[in-house]
């Protein structure tokens, strides 16, 4: 029986001694046998074990006589270009942000669709224990022969498509920091960049997935001091940072201040609208109220999703969107499958600012309307009753909605969402208001409900506790 705990909710994460290359290779057999595909595209990232996974994964495809596409190494917006063009099932070997003790597996459908628990996951998991899958009940004979491997490399045609759609003819002289972590963002961005007006001060572009310098996560603060004093030092115009994989990117401003995503979002929908007006602009639920405003002034129409890509993609998809994103550094793009993209983020950052005299502060700062807790968690009991407990404290303060976890709208720009982890006794805590002071409040208010409810997780002012590694943990 195989260790399961690293299948999460959007994909296969965990500690190599829990995602091995025999897991790789069960999981590959039981993708191949969900999807029906025959094709499978894989493709890796940089870390030590990405290759020995990939190829135990594609061993896994071939035994149920699937075909494999390698593509080798590449980035996990590279993999949706390949589905989606290719419109095959793919799989990406890779943990993302995670340290580089782990590693990990994320699954797509044709044409990129996603895949996460309650639409194939679950029933890898089931497969992994039982050696069927729920809806295939009945003993499978083997193929008559196996699956054969074809290597591809679609690295140039994936730079012509990224670069197609977006105008970046004229753009002004700029210079940039870009931080790639060690990660997949040094194997695209050179070839993406080439021949624009680019004065590009490279931070850690080899490809090292041991993260020598730092860990390839951006929402940790202490991974951007490098990038932020570079930025300063080097007197830049911004800064970009990645992901390990590169499906993220954040962005800096001339100071080397972190532009919030959620702004970042709303600049790039205010320019989109301008070409493209009453476009859907696609948002999670903990996504800045004065984004939303100011996606609503442009003209367009935001539609609320629930956190995880999975969620997003499928809103994208359903309203026709242009443009979403999420407050944890994803941006999908309705022209590139609804997927998400660092890389694609970046280049429409380098428009914006390219054709415009602007500075990133001066830019970004409309939208800069509220003052956001970021994420807070705590570990509890019983995170179900704990959600009780607080809404039961706030019925009848405000509007209370339970499309992700429990969110309430206190009016004047107030608004917190709780969500429970999906794989941990933990609660999450978004809060939002219209000054520092009214956001500490609302903040502690809720936590001090939270700490009331469950006794074990009592709360200290300004502590933050982040103890899931993956994308969802915003």
């Amino acid at each position: 029986m195989h260790r399961c705990h690293p299948i999460k909710a959007y994909d296969i994460r965990g500690h190599v001694d829990d995602v091995t290359p025999e897991l790789a290779r069960a999981v590959g057999e039981a993708f191949a046998y969900l999807t029906g595909a025959t094709t499978i595209v894989v493709a890796h990232d940089m870390r030590p074990t990405s290759p020995a996974l990939a190829d135990a994964f594609t061993a896994g495809v071939t035994a149920t006589g699937t075909d494999v596409i390698t593509l080798g190494l590449a980035s996990t917006d590279q993999l949706y270009f390949a589905s989606g063009t290719l419109d095959l099932p793919a799989a990406m070997i890779t943990a993302s942000h995670n340290p580089a003790s782990d590693n990990g597996i994320k699954l797509v459908g044709p044409g990129a669709s996603p895949i996460a628990r309650d639409t194939g996951l679950e029933d890898i998991h089931t497969y992994l224990h039982t050696g069927q899958l729920p809806h295939q009940p009945h003993s499978r004979q083997a193929p008559a022969s196996a699956g054969r491997v074809h290597p591809a490399d679609l690295h140039d045609a994936y730079t012509h498509y990224v670069r197609g759609l977006v105008d970046l003819d004229g753009i002004r002289p700029l210079k940039v920091v870009i931080d790639a972590g060690n990660g997949m963002a040094g194997h695209v961005l050179p070839d993406l960049l080439e021949d624009l007006p680019l004065a590009v001060v490279p931070l850690y572009f080899e490809l090292d997935g041991t993260f020598p310098h730092h860990d390839a996560d951006p929402m940790n603060p202490a991974n951007l001091i490098d990038l932020q004093a570079a930025v300063v030092a080097s007197g830049a115009d911004l800064g970009i940072a990645f992901d390990g994989d590169a499906d993220r990117c954040f962005i800096l401003d001339e100071h080397g201040a972190l532009v919030p995503p959620c702004a970042l979002l709303a600049w790039l929908a205010a320019r989109l609208l301008a070409r493209r007006p009453g476009a859907a602009v696609v948002h999670d639920l903990l996504t800045s109220a004065g984004t939303i405003e100011a996606i609503t002034e442009a003209g367009g129409t935001p539609v609320r999703a629930r956190v995880g890509h999975a969620f997003m993609k499928l809103a994208m998809e359903a309203h026709g969107a242009a443009l979403g994103g999420e407050a944890s550094g994803h941006y999908y793009f309705g022209d590139f499958w609804h997927a998400d993209s660092g890389a694609l983020a970046a280049l429409h950052v380098l428009d914006a600012l390219g054709h415009s005299d602007q500075t990133v502060s001066h830019a970004t700062a409309p939208y800069r309307r509220y003052t956001s807790s970021g994420e807070v968690n705590r570990r509890v009991k019983d995170a179900p009753a704990v959600l009780k407990a607080v809404e039961k404290a706030f019925e009848g303060r405000g509007f209370i909605d339970r499309l992700d976890g429990l969110s309430v709208s206190l009016g004047s720009g107030r608004w917190f969402n709780l969500r429970p982890s999906n794989v941990e006794p933990v609660v999450r805590l978004t809060a939002e208001a219209p000054t520092d002071q009214a956001m500490g409040e609302l903040r502690n208010d809720v936590l001090e409900v939270i700490a009331g409810a469950d006794e074990w997780a009592p709360y200290v002012p300004g502590l933050t506790e982040p103890t899931e590694k993956g994308d969802v943990a915003q």
